[in-house]
């Protein structure tokens, strides 16, 4: 498997010199697996939902909805430190019907919505967010909420898979996303360290079965360290977006150099980074 790296470990606090940025661009390029294309707009996983923000239940959680309680929420300004970025947003029926042209206004070019959790929830609002982040112009991916205590990972990236967390080799759909976080009822969802790697990589083995792409993993390093063990190593194939608000991403998860997005903020909705510029987030999507 080529290893594809976007961006330096610490983006925020060194640059990459341009020989190496030029080498990894070109390597990727060259190297990057293809897929049978698919619909630009994908159909809803559920009914069609209305403006309204939807309760915490025990079966549909938010990106990050378990790291607000372990970290402090940071304010909704941009880091200064930040060099070479695109920004973008994650929403989920919390959010509702999305105004995606004000986002768009303010300089958000890429989103991720959720799709699915477990094997049973799918986002009654997905139509409206999916294909509307894509009608104004952002490149858009979906992201599926790991529940490891309800069923195993292989058959939870089939249900993603079947209801919105397809890709498509057209440039404007992001790999898919598993989110993997602490459990509404225990941190580490009941299983062991080596268990939990077990789940993440059965979930990851199959979504590139699937569909040609390894998923981005989203998570903090202190679940990653503490439910995995550090006992396994993703760091060669799936893309990281680490959750810190902080003015920096800080510590990455384990063997990680650097990440590929950072969930920065949940204020007022959850804000993301891509690591480097418009183009090469085109050529993640293009894959």
């Amino acid at each position: 498997m080529t290893v594809h790296h976007w961006g330096p470990a610490g983006r925020a606090r060194r640059r990459l010199t341009a020989a190496v940025v030029a080498a990894a661009a070109a390597l990727f390029v060259a190297t990057a697996p293809s897929a049978a294309a698919a619909p630009a707009a994908a159909a809803a996983p559920g009914a069609a939902g209305s403006s309204n923000t939807s309760a915490e239940t025990p079966d549909n959680h938010q990106m990050g909805a378990s790291i607000r309680a372990h970290q402090p929420a940071a304010p909704a300004a941009a880091p200064a430190s930040v060099l070479t970025t695109t920004s973008g947003i994650d929403v989920s029926s919390y959010q509702g019907n999305v105004d995606w042209q004000n986002y768009w206004n303010q300089g958000k070019r890429f989103a991720y919505v959720k799709a699915t959790e477990g094997t049973g929830y799918t986002n009654p609002n997905f139509t409206q967010q999916y294909n509307g982040s894509y009608n104004v112009g952002m490149i858009r991916g979906s992201y599926h909420y790991g529940r490891p205590d309800l069923s195993g990972g292989a058959a939870q990236a089939d249900y993603f898979v079947a209801h919105g967390g397809g890709w498509s080799k057209d440039g404007k759909t992001l790999p898919g996303t598993l989110d993997i976080e602490w459990g509404p009822n225990s941190a580490c969802y009941g299983l062991s360290q080596s268990a939990m790697v077990s789940w993440i990589k059965a979930f990851s083995d199959e979504y590139h079965a699937k569909t040609s792409r390894w998923p981005v993993i989203y998570t903090a390093n202190s679940w990653w360290t503490q439910c995995t063990g550090n006992l396994g190593d993703f760091s060669s194939t799936n893309p990281l977006w680490v959750a810190n608000y902080s003015s920096s991403p800080g510590t990455l998860p384990y063997h990680w150099g650097f990440y590929t997005f950072w969930q920065y903020t949940s204020t007022p909705l959850d804000q993301d980074y891509f690591s480097a510029g418009l183009d090469r987030l085109k050529v993640l999507a293009t894959g």
